[in-house]
């Protein structure tokens, strides 16, 4: 009887351990280690300043979007309302909650790839919400800890109300947080490695994600690396500015990037993703990613024999 007690109580305490700290499966979600996410960027949404009144055309564009990546190879797409600017500072309207949901839930009908959602600027509550009730892998958050300055004001991070959110919604969503985000400047003295720790340990973030300063501007390197080391296994994103011309050298340092601009014809923020474009970008990430690995398995196969002798 004790035995038999003490095996439930072990289980218990397992079920408790991996609820508290979860991370990331990023095999289980994407079917890979190194996931190549492309962003749908949807027309003007219903309330917002540009919205041309027309949701078809918007679910349209969405759908062609959402098409020409998983046709070219992407493993997963972020749906963002990123014409929707200027933003709400966090809660958006419930229209632009409704129309999202609506085309999420289209998107997921058509592409077999994973769906996560960002609102922008900082609505990770609706954005919780959409995804849970379509049942949609992980979201986008842009400030999940600490003060950004920013043009729509002062955002301050929410992990609290968010976490305890997705607890109530007895959800499984990952939350892919930015750190130190794009368009935005910390109060104080930004320490990279401290943002990114507390971004994993008391934001509780599933993954973190490193841009540059701005839409279409890339993180370096070194800022990488040095988000990668305060993460530990906590996985790592490129956030922006990634192209296949540099995707070789950032990838090293990451464990997977999102990518928008440069998937988009001519190069355009404003022009719709190219098919072509999408496959020229996963086919050098894919091969970095490839190389990457074998400098690993190298260099673990070249310890064992040190030891060895």
């Amino acid at each position: 009887m004790r035995q038999s007690r003490s095996s439930e109580q072990d289980k218990i305490v397992s079920w408790l351990v991996k609820k508290i700290f979860r991370s990331v499966n990023l095999k289980q979600i994407f079917q890979t280690n190194n996931p190549i996410i492309g962003v749908v960027h949807l027309l003007p949404l219903p309330t917002s300043p540009r919205w041309g009144g027309n949701l078809k055309a918007v679910i349209a564009r969405a759908e062609q979007e959402a098409t020409a990546l998983a046709a070219g190879g992407a493993d997963g797409i972020i749906v963002e309302n990123f014409f929707d600017a200027p933003f709400a500072k966090e809660r958006v309207d419930p229209a632009v909650v409704s129309a999202m949901t609506v085309i999420v839930e289209r998107l997921k009908g058509m592409v077999t790839i994973p769906i996560g959602i960002n609102v922008l600027r900082n609505d990770a509550r609706s954005g919780m919400a959409i995804a849970s009730c379509l049942d949609i892998a992980f979201i986008r958050v842009n400030v999940l800890t600490g003060i950004m300055a920013t043009d729509q004001g002062f955002i301050e991070g929410q992990a609290y109300e968010l976490l305890r959110y997705r607890r109530e919604l007895d959800s499984q969503v990952a939350i892919l947080a930015d750190v130190l985000v794009k368009h935005a400047r910390p109060l104080g003295t930004p320490n990279l490695t401290t943002a990114v720790q507390d971004t994993i340990e008391r934001g509780l973030a599933d993954a973190v994600i490193l841009s540059g300063w701005a839409t279409g501007s890339p993180p370096n390197r070194e800022d990488l690396e040095l988000a990668a080391a305060a993460a530990g296994n906590t996985p790592v994103f490129i956030g922006s500015g990634a192209t296949w011309e540099n995707i070789p050298q950032l990838i090293q340092a990451a464990d997977g990037v999102i990518v928008a601009s440069s998937l988009k014809r001519q190069g355009k923020i404003t022009e719709t993703i190219d098919p072509l474009r999408v496959s020229q970008f996963v086919e050098a990430a894919r091969q970095s990613i490839k190389q990457k690995q074998e400098q690993k398995n190298d260099s673990s196969a070249n310890k064992v024999m040190r030891k060895a002798l």
